[in-house]
C-alpha cells in the first residue's frame, strides 16, 4: 500500500477521531482542504441492504437547496411542442431521433437526459450508451415525462439522483469545498433525508449503518448518530 502524501497526513491532523455532526464535519473539510482545485463534497452513506433483491433496491431524486455549484447541461428528447417548451425552460439541447441518433454516434457532451414517454420507443435504443452513465430516462426519477419545463427547471436548480451500489452504498454529491459549511450541511441533510424516505419496505435490521461527509482529496469523516435521527424524523 502507498503511504500517504505529507499533505494528505496535515490533512488528517485536522480530523479528529469522533463522529461529527454536518456541520462540524463540513468546516473540518474546509480547513483540511490543501489541494488547488475545487473539489467536490460527497456524502457516503453505507445501508443494510441486499440490493441483489429488487424489493431492497434504494434509489431517488433530491433537489439539494443550494445546487452543486454548476448548471448541468441538460438534454431533452422529445417532439413537437414539448421541443418548445423544453428550449424555454432553459434546456442545452432538444430534439428528437435527430438527438437520439447523435447520441449513438458517440455524442456525450451532456449531463443529464430527459425524455417525454412517446419518444422511450427511440430512447430506449440508447441504454447500452446511458446505462453505464447513469443518464438513461427512467419515470421513477422523473426523468420520463411530459412536465418537461419542470423537469429540466429542477435539474438545473440543483436535483440529484442517487442509487445504492452492489455494495449496499450510497455515494453522491452534495456541493463544492468552496461552499459555505452551512450550505453544504443543508445539502448533506436533504440527501440523507432523501435516503431516509427511500427506505424499501423489505429492509430488515439497522437501515442506516455508517454516513460520511468527504471530499475528492480530503480525509472520510464519520457522521454522528443524530444526523440520522434528525433525518429519519422529517422524513417519517
Amino acid at each position: 500500500m502507498r503511504k500517504p502524501g505529507k499533505k494528505t497526513e496535515n490533512a488528517r491532523k485536522f480530523i479528529e477521531a469522533r463522529p461529527y455532526s454536518l456541520a462540524e464535519a463540513a468546516e473540518a473539510l474546509k480547513k483540511a482542504h490543501f489541494v488547488k482545485f475545487d473539489e467536490t463534497v460527497d456524502l457516503v452513506v453505507n445501508l443494510g441492504v441486499d440490493p441483489k433483491h429488487s424489493d431492497q433496491m434504494v434509489r431517488g431524486t433530491v433537489v439539494l437547496p443550494h445546487g452543486l455549484g454548476k448548471s448541468k447541461r441538460v438534454l431533452v428528447i422529445a417532439s413537437g411542442e414539448k421541443v418548445r417548451e423544453a428550449e424555454e425552460a432553459g434546456a442545452d439541447f432538444c430534439g428528437g431521433e435527430d438527438m437520439v441518433q447523435k447520441i449513438q454516434e458517440g455524442w456525450t457532451d451532456y449531463d443529464a437526459v430527459i425524455a417525454t414517454p412517446d419518444m422511450m420507443k427511440s430512447a430506449g435504443r440508447l441504454g447500452k450508451v446511458l446505462g453505464p452513465r447513469g443518464l438513461m430516462p427512467n419515470p421513477k426519477t422523473g426523468t420520463v415525462t411530459f412536465e418537461i419545463a419542470k423537469a429540466v427547471k429542477e435539474i438545473k436548480a440543483g436535483k440529484v439522483e442517487f442509487r445504492v451500489d452492489k455494495a449496499g452504498i450510497i455515494h453522491s454529491p452534495v456541493g463544492k469545498i468552496s461552499f459555505d459549511a452551512a450550505k453544504l450541511a443543508e445539502n448533506a441533510q436533504a440527501l440523507l433525508g432523501a435516503v431516509m424516505k427511500a427506505k424499501p419496505s423489505a429492509a430488515k435490521g439497522k437501515y442506516v449503518r455508517r454516513v460520511t461527509l468527504t471530499s475528492t482529496m480530503g480525509p472520510g469523516i464519520l457522521i454522528n448518530e443524530h444526523e440520522v435521527e434528525a433525518a429519519t424524523a422529517v422524513a417519517a
